[in-house]
């Protein structure tokens, strides 16, 4: 019996004292774990990945009316750089008829404005300097009916 008291004198002692050596030790293996971590070194398999800043951009905004000069909501608006064939950008107006675009600064853009029943209606904005912000307004007007 006198053994079997030892035995568990022994483990409670190691389980209290764990914490205190765990504790005494944890400085220097932090220290130890931390710094390949902190190496810049060891990240030299991922390239830099380049941050675009939206600082150098031209803001188009504008709001689309209809004929009878209220707000029109859910315009598709669609944008591309003056001379080419194929829009870049595309969105729709909001419910007070308002729309906001950002496009890079140094070219002419081109808006197309198209709503089913309307005429569309196609407008350029020089984003080339002096500024960098414009704002349109666009007016519907229907489609007379044609017979085809």
């Amino acid at each position: 019996m006198n053994s079997l008291r030892r035995t568990h004198f022994v483990c409670a002692c190691l389980l209290f004292l764990t914490p205190v050596v765990i504790l005494k030790a944890t400085p220097a293996a932090l220290a130890s774990f931390a710094s390949p971590a902190q190496d810049s070194s060891s990240k030299t398999d991922k390239p830099n990945k380049m941050k675009y800043s939206h600082a150098n951009d031209f803001l188009i905004r504008g709001t689309v009316f209809n004929e009878k000069a209220l707000s029109f909501p859910d315009v598709e608006l669609r944008f591309r750089k003056e001379g080419q064939k194929k829009y870049r950008w595309e969105t729709y107006t909001n419910s007070r008829g308002e729309f906001a675009v950002r496009v890079p600064q140094g070219s002419s853009y081109e808006i197309l404005v198209h709503v089913k029943g309307f005429a569309d209606q196609t407008r350029t904005v020089d984003a080339k300097g002096g500024g960098n912000e414009e704002t349109v307004v666009f007016r519907m007007q229907p489609v007379t009916g044609e017979t085809k």
